[in-house]
């Protein structure tokens, strides 16, 4: 039995699509901190340079959180059916990830509005400094997030 039957049988036998050993799979796990990591280390550099301590303690809160969750929730949506979708799968990745960016952005003011009125009702008193902040830190954490992972994904299903 020559080589190359011997990589049709196993293709066969155990569904293995490439042979190219340094394509890396969709790891969801390595995604989401990778989506945690990247806005709460540029935001607490941020912070950082202009001393700004409600700015460093939301690189990994409200920032960091935020987008790891979202990052999370997408993985998980793409890894069970938006593969299956052909848009997705198949159209211009410049165009999927602006779409996705978009949506990350409208979910994550969606996300702020509930924060705010939920709090608004369950504690009626002054809220807390960081309320102010998830206006801006849930958008641009969902706009961050949503790049990242449609991104890498894509990448990832183009080489395997």
């Amino acid at each position: 039995m020559n080589r190359m039957e011997s990589t049709d049988k196993r293709r066969d036998v155990y569904g293995i699509a490439s042979t190219d050993s340094r394509a890396k799979s969709f790891v969801l796990w390595r995604e989401v901190a990778m989506a945690y990591i990247s806005p709460a280390v540029m935001a607490g550099i941020g912070g950082l340079v202009t001393a700004d301590k409600g700015l460093q303690i939301a690189a990994l809160t409200t920032i960091g959180g935020a987008s790891a969750l979202i990052a999370w929730m997408l993985g998980l949506w793409l890894r069970s059916t938006g593969g299956k979708n052909r848009w997705v799968a198949g159209a211009n990745r410049l165009i999927v990830t602006g779409t996705f960016t978009l949506g990350g952005i409208a979910f994550g003011l969606l996300a702020a509005w509930l924060t705010v009125y939920l709090l608004g009702i369950v504690w009626p008193f002054d809220p807390a400094p960081w309320v102010d902040r998830v206006w801006l830190d849930f958008p641009m954490s969902g706009a961050i997030a949503s790049t990242i992972m449609i991104w890498r994904w894509r990448l990832t299903a183009a080489k395997n």
